[in-house]
């Protein structure tokens, strides 16, 4: 039986159920990640399209174009970042939204655009 994992925005608006397994654990310190999300560096896990749910009372995020394949996600109403929707069916959501990141299969298994990290940002 597959994992279930679930998360959502910081005021509760937006919540997801994501089925497993959890795909392409990674960190980005590209620009794009650190602008959607206001810090240097963010964490990522990828689920089929059809693997996850909306299941909070705004059902799906809002989201912003940011190229030619994706969109990034977010609340609506408090504005959290959420992760990203791309055109392939692919939903790649950030850590920090789970209930439980914790877990051992989420660990980053590589990072994306580790030269774009500030200088004195641990490594």
């Amino acid at each position: 039986m597959a994992r279930t994992y679930e998360g959502g925005c910081l005021c509760g608006h937006i919540r997801f159920a994501a089925e497993g397994p959890a795909l392409k654990p990674h960190s980005c310190s590209c620009k794009m990640c650190q602008r959607h999300s206001g810090a240097v560096t963010l964490h990522w896990v990828e689920f089929p399209a059809e693997n996850v749910r909306w299941t909070g009372p705004g059902g799906k995020p809002s989201t912003w174009r940011s190229s030619d394949y994706s969109s990034r996600s977010f609340c609506p109403t408090c504005g959290a970042t959420l992760g990203a929707i791309d055109d392939k069916p692919v939903v790649a959501l950030v850590l920090g939204s789970f209930d439980s990141n914790n877990r051992k299969e989420l660990a980053p298994q590589y990072h994306s655009y580790v030269g774009k990290k500030p200088k004195w940002s641990a490594p």
